[in-house]
């Protein structure tokens, strides 16, 4: 999971797609944009046809299940074409699901006694969810001491105005959002502004490689 989000990196693209119709022409957008790492969340009915029809057109693309809270859906995900998969917790069977299925997965965390389960079941990618601004900031700081090694993709609560407070600490990989395609972008079918969107997150976070 480690090498999918530095792929990733500066941002995983949390996608609710509720159209198949809309899945292709936004994937599109966001690869316009740059981005080479999408989640599709199954919070949708179609999600998973929507996933599968991303996959099919967009070999170049990885493409991720997100949302996953029940196991039966780690298989279906995987089944659909699925790359890997992303729960915004972890629990016991959660993880077993995710073994067996044989997919990088990466379970959401938010306490140290969540990081310690994960890491007994040999994560050392992870969520951090909900993402809440300055708390969650302070958090990971908190983190870096007693858990070396592990990388965090904090997600729900990261937008453009503090991408960059979650990138520069040493422990996050990347983040996670639904503000480069948000709903109301994607039912307007502004690919244009979409695409605008990824751009300026990328170059934000390259702005952060520029010395000093």
């Amino acid at each position: 999971m480690e090498q999918v989000l530095q792929r990733a990196r500066p941002v995983l693209p949390v996608l609710v797609i509720e159209e198949v119709d809309l899945a292709l022409d936004l994937a599109a957008a966001l690869q316009a944009g740059g981005i080479e790492v999408l989640e599709v969340t199954l919070r949708t009915p179609r999600a998973l046809e929507a996933l599968q029809a991303i996959r099919r057109q967009f070999p170049e693309l990885l493409v991720g299940a997100g949302t996953l809270i029940h196991t039966e859906q780690f298989a279906e995900a995987r089944d659909a074409g699925a790359q890997f998969c992303v729960s915004p917790g972890c629990t016991e069977r959660l993880a077993a699901a995710a073994e067996d299925c044989g997919l990088p997965y990466l379970p959401g965390v938010m306490t140290p006694s969540e990081v310690l389960l994960a890491l007994e079941y040999g994560y050392r990618s992870l969520k951090l969810f909900p993402a809440n601004g300055t708390t969650s900031v302070k958090m990971l700081k908190s983190f870096k001491g007693p858990f070396t090694g592990i990388r965090f993709c904090p997600t729900g609560g990261v937008t453009a105005d503090n991408l960059l407070t979650f990138l520069r600490l040493p422990n996050v990989a990347c983040v996670g959002g639904t503000w480069i395609a948000p709903h109301s972008l994607v039912r307007a079918r502004a690919w244009d502004q979409i695409s605008q969107l990824a751009v300026e997150a990328r170059q934000l976070a390259g702005s952060l490689e520029v010395p000093a």
